[in-house]
């Protein structure tokens, strides 16, 4: 297939264009705004291979997503072009609004004529594959069950809600219009190439220079980790195998609290490159939780499992052993990345506190 994947040069989106170019046949039309926390560098040797064209173009401008259609002709569509970091959403909601509602809508909307004016048995192929996330379920307690495809929509945040407003969109252009839809909801996600503003990566390299590692609130916040090149398979077989208008809940199984994962870091840390001064778990300081902070995530990913022959193949010990080594070998390229990018903001200050 050729697909179009928006936001490839992401985090999560990177990993299914090298995932794409590694293990399938398929060619990759990869559409990136290229914001600040894009990166051509992670897309690895998928960047000079044929399979792989880049377009930096904003899945805002209408004429602009009209054009990557017509061009490229896409039998698929992979939707993971957003605004991702809660507490960037708290403290201006408006490019989140922007990018995941106004961008998916304009998305859908060229996307319904494309499929359309589609060859019928083009049209019986197409599909479009929309990436969300768990965080539109809401919160769960202690004790509540997992979430699954049939949870209702809670959101709490602004990122939550912009992202739960995409999924309803999504949703309503198969129902109202028949486009051939699909939307998978994810766990939290860490992994090689992942910005430095996230939990992994910024207690990651703040322990590894000896800075402070705030968490919110007691840490005992839950969130179910999956690995990212996990999802990145489990995405593919989504856009390859996946049922019309059906919803695919993925995650690892790896529920970990916040402070399990600061604890979990630093001791990779320690068996790796001891600091003189002790262990880095020492630099953990609790800080005052963040608003409407929710308690714990967590998926039960049983249908998916079933329905697409996958599961998660690293636990939370695996991926994260991965992960540190990748950190520890690429030190240029995030020193780089916190050079350029970060506008005067520093990692070690507690407005980028460690919580998820």
């Amino acid at each position: 297939m050729r697909i179009l994947v928006t936001g490839g040069c992401g985090f999560i989106g990177s990993a299914v264009v090298r995932h794409m170019i590694r293990h399938t046949d398929h060619s990759v039309v990869n559409v990136d705004k290229m914001t600040y926390a894009a990166s051509e560098d992670a897309l690895e040797e998928a960047a000079s291979d044929r399979r792989h064209l880049l377009v930096r173009a904003d899945i805002c401008d209408l004429p602009a997503m009209r054009e990557v259609f017509a061009t490229h002709r896409p039998d698929a569509v992979m939707h993971l072009a957003a605004e991702t970091h809660v507490d960037r959403s708290i403290d201006g909601p408006g490019p989140f609004i922007q990018s995941n509602v106004v961008g998916t809508y304009t998305l859908l909307d060229v996307a319904r004529d494309y499929w359309q004016a589609l060859p019928p048995g083009e049209k019986t192929a197409f599909r479009f594959h929309h990436i969300s996330t768990d965080e539109v379920f809401g919160a769960l307690g202690a004790d509540d069950p997992p979430f699954t495809e049939t949870t209702p929509y809670d959101p709490r945040s602004p990122y939550s809600a912009s992202k739960a407003a995409s999924d309803h969109l999504v949703r309503a252009w198969h129902h109202t219009y028949g486009l051939p839809t699909l939307v998978s909801n994810t766990a939290n996600n860490y992994g090689l190439w992942q910005f430095p503003e996230k939990l992994v990566p910024l207690v990651t390299l703040n322990a590894l220079e000896g800075k402070t590692l705030p968490v919110y609130g007691d840490g005992s916040n839950t969130r179910d980790w999956l690995y990212v090149d996990d999802h990145a398979a489990a995405l593919t077989k989504v856009v390859e195998t996946g049922g019309v208008g059906e919803t695919y809940a993925i995650s690892g199984r790896q529920p970990r609290t916040n402070l399990q994962v600061v604890h979990a870091i630093c001791a990779a840390l320690d068996a790796r490159v001891p600091d003189p001064a002790g262990p880095r778990s020492r630099l953990i300081r609790f800080v005052a939780d963040r608003p409407g902070h929710d308690f714990r995530y967590e998926i039960d990913p049983s249908r998916t499992e079933a329905a697409l022959s996958w599961k998660a193949p690293h636990d939370f010990e695996a991926g994260l052993a991965k992960t540190v080594d990748w950190y520890l070998a690429n030190r240029a390229w995030w020193e780089g990345v916190r050079a350029r990018r970060y506008s005067g903001e520093r990692l070690g200050t507690e407005k980028k506190v460690a919580a998820t």
